[in-house]
């Protein structure tokens, strides 16, 4: 008996359950789908932060003031805090080599009206230096000046989420807008970064001098950060070095341990985040894999069935010179059948239910996935397809002859 009436055969047996056989798929079909679904949601959530902190740049150093460890962990007495001296420190060529520029931020939340519309959204007082250190690119209108940070202008960059809110179809630049009693004009319209589910609108925001927000919203006080911006993301740990040895001398810090504030390394928190997210990934594919071998099991289970119902058909087979090798063969491609048509039927699903939306996630999926994944389906009928077919085919013709 050729491969080719084997398969046959094969087919013809699992045409004759269509309902068992069908249930037997949906246990490898719902398996593979799983694993594809689940590590593509994974990969989704990772690629959703990885995204959103490349929006600030892949080479930007955040100074951050205060301490950050355990409590009661610091010895220092006193602190300092952030200030433009320290800003204005960190961009001397000879004590930081690799660092490009250096921009004081300050944040506050306020209330901004336009003919009627108000929306709430953040502010940030910085310097012109902040928009290329943290990719923020003007799509309409233009960056406001250092010119405008030294005479304290009213002028405004919003976000597409902060022009949608407030003006709708109109054109937002050159028109005024009033924040919290102090109006300014909008000058540019940021390029939208857009955001993802849960995550922070990174379009949601407007920046404007850091002169004008302090004299109209946050007051003469401290800084909130210093966005520093290294040569490249290669020279950020380089930077990172160098901004610690500006900043400890300057506050006057001799325990390492004991900073008044904090330098997160976009390019480490990036790496960061991929390793745990892999991480988490991973595991959410190992769980999925247990629907596949319980898929498998299930394949166990039906075979042995089927060559229970067929006995005395094997017999028969064997009894005119059927050899145990077409024999075996014939229930193994039964097996295989069940699962590669499984397997397929999967990946349609699992391709299908990536293109949804969850949890304001959008998956992408892993291409190794979809080729691991059915190469385990594959494999999953082979292997338990193989105790039914060897017992299939182990039959003694006579006692096979006698079965009823």
């Amino acid at each position: 008996m050729n491969i080719f009436e084997t398969i046959r055969i094969a087919l013809q047996g699992i045409g004759a359950n269509k309902l068992r056989s069908s249930l037997t798929m949906l246990g490898i079909l719902i398996g593979v789908a799983a694993v594809i679904v689940l590590m593509a949601i994974g990969n989704g959530a990772s690629k959703a932060v990885t995204d959103q902190i490349e929006a600030l740049g892949t080479n930007t150093l955040t100074v951050r003031s205060g301490t950050f460890g355990p409590p009661g962990e610091s010895t220092r007495t006193q602190f300092k805090d952030l200030t433009v001296a320290d800003t204005e420190a960190l961009m001397d060529p000879l004590l930081a080599p690799d660092v490009v520029s250096a921009s004081p931020v300050v944040g506050a939340s306020t209330t901004c009206t336009y003919e009627g519309s108000s929306y709430s959204t953040s502010v940030s007082g910085t310097w012109p230096s902040f928009f290329e250190a943290s990719n923020s690119k003007v799509d309409t209108g233009t960056y406001f000046t250092n010119e405008d940070v030294v005479n304290n202008r009213r002028v405004a960059v919003i976000g597409t989420t902060v022009v949608e809110n407030l003006f709708g179809t109109v054109d937002p630049v050159g028109q005024t807008i009033v924040c919290d009693g102090t109006p300014f004009t909008v000058v540019g319209i940021l390029e939208s970064k857009g955001s993802t589910g849960g995550f922070q609108d990174a379009d949601d925001v407007m920046i404007a001098p850091l002169t004008t927000v302090q004299s109209h919203l946050t007051g003469y006080g401290s800084l909130d950060t210093i966005l520093v911006q290294a040569a490249s993301a290669d020279q950020s740990d380089a930077a990172q070095s160098e901004v610690y040895a500006i900043l400890d001398q300057r506050h006057d810090i001799t325990d390492t341990s004991s900073r008044d504030y904090q330098v997160l390394n976009q390019a480490s928190l990036i790496e960061t985040i991929q390793e745990t997210v892999g991480i988490f990934t991973a595991l959410l594919g190992a769980v999925a894999a247990i629907s596949l071998l319980v898929g498998g099991i299930g394949i166990t289970n039906i075979m042995l069935v089927t060559v229970t119902e067929r006995t005395r058909e094997i017999g028969i087979r064997k009894a005119i010179g059927a050899r145990k090798s077409a024999i075996m063969g014939q229930f193994l491609v039964e097996a295989m059948v069940l699962s590669v048509l499984g397997g397929g039927l999967g990946l349609l699903l699992a391709f299908a239910a990536t293109r949804i939306e969850v949890a304001g996630i959008q998956p992408v999926i892993v291409p190794a996935s979809v080729v691991g994944a059915f190469a385990v389906s594959v494999a999953v009928g082979l292997f338990f397809g193989s105790y039914p077919a060897n017992r299939a085919a182990s039959l003694r013709p006579i006692e096979a002859l006698r079965h009823e």
